[in-house]
């Protein structure tokens, strides 16, 4: 089966966890790497296959020199470090279908800043930290964004928490 023309994200983030599964090798990025990919950001990366998520992993604040890298990183950690489900298999690789979010730098907020639509959410206490991203399927209030993101960092509805908010480049 052909595959359709995908974004330049989407494509790198597949030839990543294709190459992995296959040959344990880590990818290169693109040479040379266009200018959106050089900058710094953190990024998911989401897998699906048959519509249900199959890996999900990213970073909120960068961690790699630039955005392609962190594509990379985060790709293969959804492929295969995702402690929710067993790493992705060669036979599973047609199957998937890949997103990627390059988020922006989060910004402190209150919750009634947040619109779940528009804006991904970060609750942190401590050292626990959880996040969602926006624009989920089911997810349509702040409320709702908040109670999934607390229970992700183990954080109880009573605790106080500091919020923080940012937005998503998608690609799919």
């Amino acid at each position: 089966m052909a595959r359709e023309a995908h974004d330049l994200y989407v494509e790198l983030a597949r030839e990543a966890v294709e190459a992995y599964v296959r040959e344990g090798r880590t990818v290169t990025p693109f040479d040379p790497l266009p200018a959106e990919m050089a900058r710094r950001s953190g990024t998911f990366v989401s897998l699906k296959k048959g519509g249900a998520l199959r890996g999900c992993i990213g970073t909120f604040l960068p961690t790699e020199a630039n955005v392609a890298r962190e594509v990379i990183s985060n790709a293969i950690k959804s492929a295969t470090g995702d402690p929710r489900f067993p790493p992705v298999e060669e036979k599973e690789l047609a199957l998937l279908v890949y997103s990627v979010d390059v988020l922006s730098e989060p910004a402190a907020c209150q919750e009634e800043d947040l619109d779940p639509k528009c804006y991904g959410v970060i609750v942190e206490r401590g050292w626990r930290c959880g996040l969602l991203l926006p624009d989920l399927e089911g997810v349509n209030t702040a409320a709702e964004q908040l109670a999934i993101a607390r229970a992700k960092a183990g954080i109880h509805p009573s605790e106080p928490v500091r919020l923080y908010r940012f937005t998503v480049e998608r690609h799919a």
